[in-house]
């Protein structure tokens, strides 16, 4: 799928489905706050959420006093559900409607979070071009945290394929210029009483 069919895509699904009604959908996103309560960043850190869009990780760090969150998706109606339902919070947060894998800002991050945005990515092209995008945008030294399907996982999700992968597959995309951190499965409930299989990997950007 292209970016333009993505994006398309994205906007109807946002126009159509409740929050609480999306298979991707935590309350609380436990798993994203454990890996960056151990990271130990601080408040000032510069943090970056991929595909956030209407999740509430971004509640979440707020809530956490953390002062320089940005959070990019491609569905504007997603970007603007969630800016109505932070209120006034919304102007602490920087907000970026684009496709990641056209992504250009002359900002480095010190966390790269994605959580079931990477494994949209289908083509080798669109796979580069994340890779280069991560490259461009983490500080060295800066940490990431990204979530997919495993193996085990959905083969597609919200009507279109994805990308499953193990912590092996997922690493090895990163292997150059990372040094891989914690992995590991996690099943992941959806609203509508299924189980989803996720793997998880943090990495720190070394070059």
């Amino acid at each position: 799928m292209d970016s333009k069919n993505r994006k398309n895509h994205w906007e109807n699904i946002y126009e159509t489905k409740p929050l609480n009604t999306v298979s991707w959908y935590q309350p609380v996103p436990k798993t994203s706050l454990a890996f960056i309560d151990d990271m130990q960043l601080p408040l000032s850190a510069k943090i970056i959420d991929i595909g956030g869009g209407d999740s509430l990780l971004a509640d979440h760090l707020l809530q956490r006093d953390f002062q320089n969150i940005t959070v990019l998706d491609i569905s504007s109606r997603a970007i603007k559900r969630a800016q109505k339902r932070l209120g006034h919070k919304a102007d602490k947060i920087k907000w970026v409607v684009t496709d990641i894998t056209d992504f250009h800002a002359n900002d480095t991050y010190d966390l790269w979070h994605d959580r079931a945005t990477f494994h949209f990515l289908t083509s080798d092209e669109d796979i580069a071009a994340y890779h280069a995008s991560v490259n461009n945008h983490m500080a060295k030294n800066g940490k990431m945290i990204i979530g997919t399907f495993s193996e085990r996982g959905p083969k597609r999700c919200s009507g279109i394929p994805i990308k499953q992968y193990s912590v092996e597959k997922l690493s090895g995309i990163f292997d150059k210029g990372f040094q891989k951190g914690k992995c590991f499965y996690e099943q992941h409930p959806t609203p509508a009483g299924g189980i989803q299989d996720f793997v998880f990997c943090s990495f720190e950007k070394t070059n």
